[in-house]
Protein backbone atom coordinates (compact mmCIF):
# COMPACT_ATOMS: atom_id res chain seq x y z
CA UNK A 1 0.00 0.00 0.00
CA UNK A 2 1.64 3.46 -0.94
CA UNK A 3 0.66 6.40 1.49
CA UNK A 4 1.65 9.88 1.08
CA UNK A 5 1.93 12.59 3.67
CA UNK A 6 0.03 15.24 2.97
CA UNK A 7 0.23 19.21 4.87
CA UNK A 8 -2.30 21.63 5.46
CA UNK A 9 0.49 24.24 4.87
CA UNK A 10 -1.05 27.35 5.47
CA UNK A 11 0.01 27.96 8.76
CA UNK A 12 1.99 25.06 9.66
CA UNK A 13 5.46 25.77 11.16
CA UNK A 14 7.08 22.35 10.74
CA UNK A 15 7.14 21.74 6.84
CA UNK A 16 10.93 21.43 6.72
CA UNK A 17 10.44 18.91 9.24
CA UNK A 18 7.66 17.18 7.39
CA UNK A 19 10.47 17.13 4.45
CA UNK A 20 13.09 15.84 5.50
CA UNK A 21 11.62 13.13 8.12
CA UNK A 22 9.56 12.06 4.63
CA UNK A 23 13.36 11.89 2.51
CA UNK A 24 14.62 9.53 5.42
CA UNK A 25 11.69 7.27 4.59
CA UNK A 26 11.03 7.61 1.14
CA UNK A 27 7.82 8.48 1.69
CA UNK A 28 6.07 11.54 -1.10
CA UNK A 29 4.72 14.60 0.43
CA UNK A 30 1.83 16.63 -0.93
CA UNK A 31 1.97 20.55 0.82
CA UNK A 32 -1.73 22.45 0.34
CA UNK A 33 -1.87 25.76 1.28
CA UNK A 34 -3.70 29.17 -0.49
CA UNK A 35 -1.85 30.88 -3.37
CA UNK A 36 -1.42 33.91 0.07
CA UNK A 37 1.69 31.75 0.90
CA UNK A 38 3.95 30.33 -1.91
CA UNK A 39 5.40 27.47 -0.97
CA UNK A 40 8.92 26.40 -2.46
CA UNK A 41 9.09 22.55 -4.13
CA UNK A 42 11.52 20.41 -2.34
CA UNK A 43 12.51 16.81 -3.62
CA UNK A 44 10.09 14.48 -2.76
CA UNK A 45 7.63 17.54 -1.70
CA UNK A 46 4.61 18.23 -4.54
CA UNK A 47 3.03 21.86 -3.88
CA UNK A 48 -0.70 22.03 -4.71
CA UNK A 49 -1.46 26.22 -4.34
CA UNK A 50 -5.64 26.67 -4.23
CA UNK A 51 -7.54 29.62 -4.58
CA UNK A 52 -7.67 31.92 -1.05
CA UNK A 53 -11.04 31.10 -0.42
CA UNK A 54 -11.73 29.98 3.63
CA UNK A 55 -11.97 26.38 2.71
CA UNK A 56 -10.35 25.29 -0.30
CA UNK A 57 -7.08 23.78 1.14
CA UNK A 58 -9.43 21.73 3.83
CA UNK A 59 -11.66 20.96 0.52
CA UNK A 60 -8.34 19.82 -1.69
CA UNK A 61 -7.10 17.59 1.01
CA UNK A 62 -10.32 15.99 2.18
CA UNK A 63 -10.99 15.22 -1.69
CA UNK A 64 -7.20 13.73 -1.83
CA UNK A 65 -6.59 12.18 1.46
CA UNK A 66 -6.63 8.02 1.46
CA UNK A 67 -6.70 5.28 4.39
CA UNK A 68 -2.97 5.24 4.97
CA UNK A 69 -2.32 8.48 4.45
CA UNK A 70 -0.77 10.75 7.03
CA UNK A 71 -2.11 14.54 7.13
CA UNK A 72 -0.20 16.92 9.41
CA UNK A 73 -3.27 19.76 10.36
CA UNK A 74 -3.72 21.93 13.47
CA UNK A 75 -7.81 22.09 12.25
CA UNK A 76 -9.92 19.66 14.08
CA UNK A 77 -12.59 19.33 11.76
CA UNK A 78 -10.31 18.20 8.64
CA UNK A 79 -8.16 15.28 11.32
CA UNK A 80 -11.83 14.30 12.17
CA UNK A 81 -12.62 13.56 8.02
CA UNK A 82 -9.29 12.48 7.69
CA UNK A 83 -10.25 9.76 10.83
CA UNK A 84 -13.40 8.96 8.96
CA UNK A 85 -11.22 7.98 5.45
CA UNK A 86 -8.62 5.66 8.18
CA UNK A 87 -5.91 8.07 7.88
CA UNK A 88 -3.29 8.76 10.73
CA UNK A 89 -4.16 12.45 11.67
CA UNK A 90 -1.45 14.60 13.79
CA UNK A 91 -0.86 18.01 14.75
CA UNK A 92 2.14 20.44 14.08
CA UNK A 93 3.15 19.62 17.58
CA UNK A 94 2.96 16.22 17.25
CA UNK A 95 -0.54 15.25 18.79
CA UNK A 96 -1.82 11.98 17.48
CA UNK A 97 -5.15 12.44 16.40
CA UNK A 98 -7.64 9.64 16.99
CA UNK A 99 -11.02 8.65 17.44
CA UNK A 100 -11.76 9.27 20.73
CA UNK A 101 -9.70 12.51 21.51
CA UNK A 102 -11.17 14.62 18.11
CA UNK A 103 -14.86 13.73 19.56
CA UNK A 104 -13.46 16.17 22.77
CA UNK A 105 -11.37 18.73 20.56
CA UNK A 106 -14.26 19.15 18.87
CA UNK A 107 -16.83 19.61 20.88
CA UNK A 108 -14.42 21.86 22.72
CA UNK A 109 -14.00 23.79 19.90
CA UNK A 110 -17.67 24.51 19.56
CA UNK A 111 -18.37 25.45 22.78
CA UNK A 112 -15.17 28.28 22.60
CA UNK A 113 -16.85 29.91 19.49
CA UNK A 114 -20.27 29.70 21.59
CA UNK A 115 -18.42 32.07 24.59
CA UNK A 116 -16.74 34.37 21.41
CA UNK A 117 -19.56 35.21 20.09
CA UNK A 118 -20.74 35.55 23.66
CA UNK A 119 -17.92 38.47 23.96
CA UNK A 120 -15.43 36.34 26.18
CA UNK A 121 -12.16 36.40 24.56
CA UNK A 122 -9.37 33.31 25.35
CA UNK A 123 -5.68 34.04 25.44
CA UNK A 124 -5.25 31.76 22.12
CA UNK A 125 -2.56 28.50 21.90
CA UNK A 126 0.47 28.78 23.10
CA UNK A 127 3.78 30.13 20.79
CA UNK A 128 5.44 27.02 19.52
CA UNK A 129 8.36 26.24 21.02
CA UNK A 130 11.47 24.15 19.74
CA UNK A 131 10.40 21.40 22.17
CA UNK A 132 7.18 21.06 19.98
CA UNK A 133 9.28 20.84 17.07
CA UNK A 134 11.28 18.17 18.78
CA UNK A 135 7.97 16.37 19.25
CA UNK A 136 6.72 16.78 16.83
CA UNK A 137 9.49 15.04 14.30
CA UNK A 138 9.66 12.11 16.80
CA UNK A 139 6.14 11.43 16.69
CA UNK A 140 6.10 11.88 12.70
CA UNK A 141 9.15 9.40 12.56
CA UNK A 142 7.56 6.82 14.81
CA UNK A 143 4.60 6.93 12.55
CA UNK A 144 6.65 6.35 8.97
CA UNK A 145 8.61 3.70 10.97
CA UNK A 146 5.56 2.06 11.81
CA UNK A 147 3.93 2.54 8.16
CA UNK A 148 6.84 0.86 6.71
CA UNK A 149 6.93 -2.11 8.75
CA UNK A 150 4.04 -2.76 8.33
CA UNK A 151 3.66 -1.97 4.18
CA UNK A 152 2.65 -5.22 2.67
CA UNK A 153 5.64 -6.61 0.65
Amino acid sequence: MTYKIIVDADACPVKAEIAEAARSFGTPVVMVASFDHRLQAAEGVEVVQVDRSDQSADLYIANKIAAGDVLVTQDFGLAALALGKKAIALSNRGQMYNDRSIDFLLERRHEQAKQRRGGKHSKGPRPFTDEDRRHFLQTLTKVLRNLQENRPQ
